[in-house]
């Protein structure tokens, strides 16, 4: 099969006509299939749509052409539909998953959740998982029978696990859960409907993980070109980006400095695309999983770099650390941002008078307790976009720092 076309429907796949279905029943539609209205829920979503103002790495006014959490999502859908078209996946699944995999984010990146983590740290944390699956089935508001979106079961399980198990079999939590237990938000949802927790995640979430990871790679070193903070001569220092370099200047003597740093993101999304299907088949030539209930139980994860390209995404990794995500510059807006998120909350708790009217509830009420305030206020405050945590700052205290 040439590259780019799409592989028949395979056995793996997950199959909309056998979802395990919603929460709360509906009936189904009339045109489209269960995770294709999926798919449309979380795009006319409001929690979408702000994504369109947060933080990839830089924050909103500093450039028009730098990406949002908005623009990084897009890139991951389509990164991962392209998977998914090789694999005979759900496109429709893969798509909703990698839609909704950073809905959860709070405002400006990664420091407004270490922020935000660092003020619930007594009431259970911050984690960005498990505030996706909390936005997706409570804190929108869009239909008259129910909180949330109500989404399929397997957009919920890939929501949660997209990066694999949670906990082992018998429930003990995994990874970066083992230390503190699962966040509550998880725990308390899964108690009403079981995603599994213990069990790895459908074909098409492990896609939209892995597409998540090339999307980051690849679009960071181009925001990083475009921001000053390395140069691509500075990037031949990695294997595999000096031999991609050499090859370009080999075909295009002479190109201007956008067009081959453009070549050069072009060609490593499609290294890394490339080797995560050869990878992938590689791992399924080897299971030989009949259905989608036989890959979640199968022991492993099946979509993944090659050894070779995992390595070579690790030097990239490494590099944008050092070089772009630790760059000064970078830092001192973010280190700006978590005391702006830090501030905000501090405010709520002492005066939660100053939430909006419709974030008051329950805010007077004796019965609340004060994780209870603690963890409303926090919903509050990762629902904003940057712009609006600027503007709230502003409204509430004397200074508030730039961000540029």
């Amino acid at each position: 099969m040439s590259v780019g076309m799409a592989a028949p429907r395979a056995p793996y796949a997950c199959d909309s006509e056998r979802s395990r279905g919603r929460l709360f029943p509906e009936a189904p539609s009339r045109t489209r299939s269960a995770f294709r209205r999926d798919c449309d829920r979380v795009i006319h979503s409001t929690a979408f749509r702000r994504l369109k103002h947060k933080t990839q790495v830089f924050v909103f006014h500093e450039g028009d052409h730098y990406r949002t959490r908005l623009t990084h999502t897009l890139e991951v859908a389509q990164i991962a539909r392209a998977v998914a078209r090789q694999l005979g996946l759900d496109e429709d699944l893969t798509e909703t998953l990698a839609l909704a995999h950073d809905l959860g984010h709070p405002p400006f990146g990664h420091a407004g959740e270490r922020a935000l983590d660092a003020c619930l740290e007594a009431h259970g944390g911050f984690d960005h998982n498990a505030q996706a699956l909390h936005v997706v089935t409570a804190l929108e508001h869009r239909y008259p029978d129910f909180d949330g979106l109500n989404l399929t079961w397997e957009s919920l399980e890939g929501i949660v696990k997209h990066n694999g198990p949670l906990t082992t079999p018998n429930g003990t939590p995994l990874d970066r859960y083992a230390q503190h237990g699962l966040p509550l938000g998880i725990t308390a949802f899964n108690a009403r409907f079981d995603l599994e927790l213990g069990s790895y995640a459908s074909l098409e979430a492990q896609a939209a993980a892995i597409a998540d990871d090339i999307a980051y790679d690849a679009h960071d070193i181009d925001d990083g070109l475009r921001a000053g903070l390395f140069s691509i001569d500075d990037l031949t220092a990695i294997p595999l980006v000096a031999g991609v370099v050499a090859d370009i200047d080999a075909r295009y003597p002479g190109l201007d400095q956008d067009r081959r740093g453009a070549e050069l993101v072009r060609e490593l999304i499609s290294y890394l695309i490339g080797s995560v299907v050869s990878e992938a088949q590689r791992r399924l030539d080897e299971v030989r999983p009949r259905s989608a209930e036989e890959v979640r139980h199968c022991g492993r994860q099946l979509i993944a770099f090659s050894a070779e390209a995992a390595e070579a995404e690790r030097a990239v990794k490494a590099f944008l650390w050092t070089g772009m995500y630790r760059h000064p510059r970078v830092m001192r807006v973010m280190v700006e941002a978590e005391c702006l998120v830090a501030d905000l909350f501090s405010r709520y708790m002492r005066q939660p008078d100053d939430l909006p009217p419709d974030w008051q509830a329950g805010a007077t009420a004796k019965a609340e307790s004060e994780a209870e305030q603690a963890r409303r206020i926090g919903n509050f405050i990762a629902g904003m976009t940057d712009r609006f945590a600027i503007t709230e700052h502003v409204r509430l205290f004397d200074s508030t720092p730039e961000l540029r």
